[in-house]
């Protein structure tokens, strides 16, 4: 199949300038942002100069923490001796590639990341037509699948490894619902972990039903394995095709992986390509599964340490929560477990040395607790990514839910923090230990479109523990502190500060302001108001307030598309890349709670 009337329908002319100028804003704001590039401010907007015979105009409104709102329909690029409109997101970054400090070998990778982002927002500008006021009463598997990708990295949706024909079936903008293929690994070989309620044999009888259980069991018997020295374990279609039979030759011809079938439930994929949403049976787990494409800085594998450890995190953030009479019935939060993983070791690549890490995270499995096992009457789940989408018509998803609840934006945006900011705030400062609460990891539950408690998903990745010697961290295992990251006080707060405040709040904010829902400041001040809430309550943990200090002038400024760009580029390394540390922000609520303390 050449998909040439699907490339048709997307590639349109008008489409493709619109997804240009529109990524052409984003790149303008978030590099300026990260400091890349420094256009000159004048009377009439932003100059950026490339060289004396060409440079770029646009109007651009400044924001709190040192962000921009840019026009897309005013940038203009001066060339041939006159202005016109700027119409091509790719030439714009083969201008600045010299500017920066960016590689050829870098800009050659970009070049085709930002190809396949401009693909996928063509095809979702063509094909997503639902409104907000219809996104607010769906499915949150379904509503997943509506969202525009991670709205700071402005190669978003690269996917590099992916054919036009697996985006067409993969990716969770076009909504294809999906069966997972199983395999059988020998024990001796693979990794099974639980947490301490659960066990394989209960697990695999949840997930599978007793005629394809008998059926899996038949095709290992057929080829003269016993049952009892396996495991069995989904793996999706594309890793199988692209990673898994290129990789573990070996494995197969041995019989110490078997191939079997697919199962017989539907998913839906996730906003990050790799989590499926069990359609069939809503309460069956959430499935993680690697899927070694390159997208938004890393491979998406899973790194075989933590999908190791993933239960004993699991039972560690739900220990605390069991003993904490204000996690568990004030706020009534949320946590969906890793409840159980699996992992398979490369025979070759785990003993390299400095191998890769993407090919030290080629085969696992995490089970999580479905978030619809959580919900009592009424509540509606959504991820916070949902909170800054806009439809077609130019309309927030946010003001939908604020028109729908009957509160006014004021109302419904202090709601949110009150909901939002105590339990991970009391996470920190109690116990020293923080999620990454951002737009994917972090579910606000509402209740009559309003905001009524929080979750929070994806342990395996991002929780991470103070360095400090608090009591409360005294019961952390050596086996998890050889895992989850130790971090000075800073680097703990820039969790919630850069993870929640930056990666998704400002953008939450901006879709109010231009609507003129709600001043930016007021926004703010709430989430303000929030933590000196939550800080007048638990005053005894004052010192702990000025450790974890969301209240400094400034903070250290972490970028994601200059990692990228600048710092990394797309190096096969060992570690995985993290944001880079360049400058600082100013801290737009140190600024608000010294002016009204001053007035």
């Amino acid at each position: 199949m050449l998909y040439i009337n699907e490339t048709e329908a997307i590639l349109q002319r008008d489409t493709w300038e619109i997804v240009n100028k529109n990524l052409l804003a984003k790149m303008l704001a978030e590099y300026m942002y990260e400091d890349m590039i420094s256009p000159e401010k004048t009377e009439e907007g932003y100059v950026f100069t490339i060289n004396e015979k060409r440079k770029y105009r646009f109007t651009a409104e400044k924001r709190f923490f040192d962000s921009y709102e840019v026009d897309r329909d005013s940038i203009e690029v001066f060339e041939s001796e006159k202005w016109k409109p700027a119409r091509s997101a790719i030439t714009f970054l083969t201008d600045i590639q010299p500017l920066i400090g960016m590689s050829a070998e870098t800009a050659g990778h970009l070049i085709k990341e930002l190809n396949h982002t401009l693909i996928a927002d063509a095809n979702t500008l063509n094909h997503h037509q639902k409104t907000s006021d219809e996104l607010a009463d769906l499915d949150y598997a379904e509503l997943e699948g509506e969202m525009s990708g991670h709205p700071w990295i402005t190669y978003n949706k690269g996917r590099i490894g992916f054919g036009f024909d697996d985006y067409m079936k993969y990716a969770p903008e076009n909504q294809q619902e999906t069966k997972l293929f199983w395999i059988a690994v020998h024990r001796d070989r693979a990794q099974f972990h639980s947490v301490s309620e659960l066990h394989y044999e209960k697990l695999i009888l949840k997930e599978l039903d007793g005629v394809l259980l008998q059926r899996f069991n038949e095709i290992l018997r057929e080829n003269g394995k016993l049952p009892l020295d396996y495991y069995f374990m989904p793996v999706h279609e594309w890793q199988w095709k692209n990673v898994l039979i290129q990789n573990f030759p070996e494995d197969l011809a041995n019989g110490v992986i078997v191939p079997l079938e697919e199962g017989t439930d539907h998913y839906l994929p996730q906003q990050s390509i790799r989590t499926f949403v069990n359609t069939t049976n809503k309460t069956k787990a959430h499935v993680k599964l690697p899927m070694s494409i390159l997208n938004t800085l890393v491979y998406r594998g899973l790194p075989s340490e933590r999908t190791v450890i993933a239960p004993r995190v699991t039972e560690h953030i739900k220990g605390i929560f069991e003993q904490d009479h204000f996690l568990k019935e004030e706020c009534q939060v949320v946590l969906p477990g890793e409840v159980a993983s699996m992992n398979v070791d490369h025979p070759h690549y785990s003993k390299l040395k400095g191998a890769p890490y993407q090919y030290l995270e080629m085969l696992g499995t995490i089970w999580r607790e479905s978030i619809y096992t959580y919900l009592k009457e009424g509540e509606q789940p959504i991820t916070l990514a949902a909170l800054h989408h806009v439809d077609v018509n130019g309309k927030p998803f946010v003001q939908s839910l604020i028109e729908k609840s009957g509160l006014s934006a004021d109302e419904w945006v202090k709601k949110f923090f009150s909901v939002v900011m105590p339990p991970l705030l009391h996470f920190l400062y109690q116990y020293g230990t923080v999620f990454s609460p951002h737009g994917q990891n972090t579910i606000l539950i509402l209740k009559d479109y309003q905001p009524e408690r929080l979750a929070v998903k994806d342990y395996v990745d991002d929780v991470n523990i103070s360095d400090q010697p608090f009591p409360e961290l005294e019961g952390v295992t050596e086996e998890l502190r050889k895992v989850l990251r130790s971090e000075p006080p800073e680097g703990l707060t820039q969790f919630i500060f850069t993870g929640l405040f930056i990666c998704h709040l400002r953008y939450m904010s901006n879709v109010l302001v231009k609507k003129k829902l709600i001043e930016e400041k007021a926004f703010w001040s709430h989430l303000v108001e929030a933590i000196e809430a939550y800080q007048k309550r638990f005053s005894h943990l004052e010192d702990r307030f000025k450790l974890f200090d969301f209240f400094k002038p400034e903070l250290t400024k972490l970028c994601l598309n200059r990692n990228r760009m600048v710092d990394y580029g797309y190096g096969d390394g060992e570690d995985r890349p993290h944001a880079s540390e360049y400058g600082k922000v100013q801290n737009a609520l140190h600024d608000i709670r010294a002016n009204r303390v001053s007035v």
